[in-house]
């Protein structure tokens, strides 16, 4: 996952080895148009996507679109359901999030460090990083929609501002229907072979000035300053591939010890929670319809990381991860003995990290608990929505106009609330949450409420729910507007809910607290170790871990041999939709037009040399989540597909890269573009995209071994 900003100095020329036709420069250069400019940041980064057209027009994921859709989706009007195309630009839906564009980025690493001294505590060097890191961002300013982040890298060791230009009006052009771009629901998620047509598309608007400006009639579409084409050539074994997006997370430092705490406690515990919530929101969503479409996104989500933290577990237990940073580990410290200016600087770091992780296992499970159970409540969310009001009634309660702004941002944060919620989903789960954590936790750990249960409801917990959900303003819309109408300490002092919210988030401040009193101890540890690995390899290529920063990472479309005697394909055709074809079940219905079009072989322009419609395709790229909708390019910089998903077999490659295995998944452009074109009959979409249609260069390529890019296979601590 590399920085765009040192393509040029580590990886260019391999790049250009493995077919890149293009220059670094062409990736990323802040005083003319490169490819960076078509890369867009959905929101705070929660998914990626790409410029398509000079309208405006952009592709992403439709997972990625899918709480937008939800949001303007009702029973009248079933989007998720029906899919929807705007037929012209009038027709275009409000998406209700913003984007972003990356506008350079800068490193202030040695002007960080020329304040920063060995022998600094971790809380003085972390708030002089602080200080400095604010004075930055204030010295960039903020006009209309330019913003600035600061961002650590290499666990505390470098450091770089991120300049963004955020644009506000975003209206939904095109999805097609779950039935196409959730093909293969759970049971496919993670999984090779697929057959997802996981794509959506949406249009940025500016002001009639071209900038910034809130959604508005006389908005005009943005003009970008790159568009990629599209290539309708296809893709063979071997071709170079590169994906540029926003990754969010990877651990890729993380140690053993680290490894050993997921496994035994945080994993299994928000795989047990997440699982009983999706089985009592399922039951809800399969009696109603209304309920299906309040809760689509919510068991979503939660499905997608529930199904993650098994494959995750899984994978490390099976490539031996443990055991492999161990090893490691030990290594770098004989390294680091062997040599006495060595020891004196990094000899310490890896007694700190077994020092901290020792002290944070003591609340490790309490915490995921408290996360995923506590929090997983509806009803305790929105009882944290109103802390910040009941705070202030307790200690000035006379300030009406600051009591007047806190009730109407409640107003509208409850008016999003009731429109996705279903109060009888959210009792039965309130109640099971709070169950598990009175059976799973230690006593001591538990928030105060469960004493109230355990002896007013004699620990019947479905009686506690009940008669919480029947008396609290946070369970009942007309109870809540009529208590912001008239705001009283009174009523929420006797709340039942508001008890329960405030008692768990008390608890959780306190574990929370508990557990960063060993957090100096990993910062520093992780510090030395990361310092000290690249100076025993100075000459390995090392990135920085994922942190919601735009990267890139190369490699080839290539198939792999995910068990002994099994070989996959690196694609997949229409025919496996067919295959698939199950209208009983909800995950593999096929639309009657899309069924017919495939049995007709009904492609175009879209059909591959053999005459089929190419579905998804494999490569060895190195994606997470937030790379979601991220576009995939050949070596001219064109796109061939938009990346999805990752593989099962490799579901620890957030914490280690595993070359032989790791592949991420992307739907064929061709397979988007039929579906705009041809099933929808939304063509004047497609119109709007620049296609590449020439006949596919012969590149004889060197496929290596190993996948690229080259990374340490030594993970990075959780932030």
């Amino acid at each position: 996952m590399w920085l765009l900003s040192k393509l040029k100095q580590i990886n260019e020329a391999e790049m250009q080895k493995l077919g890149f036709k293009l220059t670094a420069e062409d990736i990323y250069d802040i005083n003319k148009s490169s490819l960076k400019d078509g890369i867009v940041r959905l929101g705070g980064g929660f998914c990626s996507g790409e410029m398509v057209s000079a309208e405006g027009l952009f592709l992403t994921n439709h997972h990625c679109g899918y709480d937008a859709v939800q949001g303007l989706s009702s029973v009248e009007h079933d989007y998720l359901t029906d899919g929807f195309w705007a037929m012209s630009r009038e027709q275009e839906l409000p998406a209700g999030f913003s984007v972003s564009f990356l506008q350079r980025i800068d490193d202030v690493t040695e002007r960080i460090n020329a304040q920063l001294t060995a022998d600094m505590s971790e809380e003085a060097r972390a708030q002089k990083i602080e200080e400095l890191a604010g004075k930055m961002i204030e010295e960039a300013g903020t006009a209309n929609g330019t913003s600035v982040d600061f961002k650590v890298m290499f666990e505390g060791n470098e450091f770089y501002l991120f300049h963004y230009k955020t644009y506000r009006d975003v209206r939904l052009a095109g999805v097609p229907p779950s039935a196409i771009g959730k093909f293969g629901g759970d049971t496919d998620n993670w999984m090779w072979p697929r057959h997802t047509g996981d794509f959506c598309m949406f249009r940025v608007y500016t002001g009639p000035d071209g900038e910034p400006a809130d959604p508005a009639p006389t908005n005009i579409p943005f003009k970008p300053k790159h568009h990629f084409p599209v290539s309708i050539a296809g893709v063979k074994e071997g071709d170079f591939t590169m994906i540029m997006g926003y990754p969010g997370s990877t651990d890729r430092f993380l140690s053993s010890d680290g490894v050993k705490l997921g496994l035994d406690e945080e994993y299994p515990s928000r795989v047990k929670i997440r699982g009983k919530k999706l089985e009592l929101m399922k039951q809800d969503m399969d009696a109603s319809d209304a309920v299906r479409i309040q809760y689509a996104s919510k068991y979503a989500s939660i499905s997608n990381y529930w199904k993650y933290f098994i494959g995750q577990s899984r994978g490390l237990k099976r490539l031996h991860v443990y055991d492999k940073k161990k090893e490691q580990e030990e290594a770098l410290q004989a390294w680091v003995d062997a040599d006495a200016g060595r020891k004196a600087k990094y000899g310490e770091f890896l007694s700190l990290l077994k020092k901290g992780y020792a002290e944070r296992a003591k609340y490790e499970k309490a915490q995921a608990y408290m996360q995923e159970a506590a929090f997983g409540s509806e009803m305790v969310s929105m009882g944290l929505r109103l802390m910040q009001l009941k705070q202030q009634l307790e200690t000035d309660p006379k300030d009406a106009p600051k009591i007047a702004a806190l009730v109407a941002g409640a107003q509208r944060r409850a008016e999003d609330f009731w429109k996705d919620y279903n109060p009888a989903t959210d009792q039965k789960v309130t109640s099971a949450m709070f169950n598990m954590m009175h059976k799973d936790m230690a006593t001591e750990q538990q928030p105060s409420v469960m004493a109230t249960i355990q002896k007013k409801y004699k620990g019947d917990f479905d009686l506690w729910a009940k008669a919480v959900f029947n008396t609290s303003i946070l369970t009942n819309k007309a109870r809540l507007d009529a208590f912001l109408a008239k705001p009283t300490l009174k009523v929420l002092q006797k709340d039942p809910g508001m008890q329960a919210a405030e008692s768990c988030m008390q608890k959780y401040r306190t574990l929370a607290g508990a557990a960063a009193a060993s957090q100096a101890d990993l910062d520093k540890g992780y510090r030395l170790m990361v310092a000290a690995m690249r100076e025993k390899d100075p000459n390995k290529s090392w990135y920085p871990n994922a942190n919601s920063t735009m990267r890139l990472t190369y490699g080839q479309v290539g198939s792999y041999v995910p068990m002994d005697g099994a070989k996959y394909a690196f694609e997949t055709t229409a025919k496996g939709i067919l295959e698939k074809e199950d209208n009983t079940n909800d995950e593999f219905i096929v639309p009657k037009r899309q069924h017919e079009l495939l049995m007709k072989k009904d492609y175009g322009r879209y059909a591959d040399e053999k005459g089929e419609l190419i579905t998804c395709f494999i490569s060895n790229n190195d994606i997470t989540g937030g790379n979601s909708g991220s576009g995939v390019f050949n070596g001219n910089g064109e796109l061939i597909g938009i990346a999805f998903d990752g593989n099962w077999e490799a579901m620890s490659g957030d914490i280690a890269f595993e070359p032989d295995l790791q592949r991420t998944i992307s739907v064929d452009i061709r397979y988007v573009l039929w579906t705009i074109d041809t099933f929808a009959g939304a063509g004047h979409l497609v119109n709007e995209m620049t296609l590449v249609e020439r006949k596919k260069e012969e590149v004889k390529v060197e496929v290596p071994a190993e996948v690229v890019p080259v990374a340490p296979v030594v993970p990075v601590k959780k932030s």
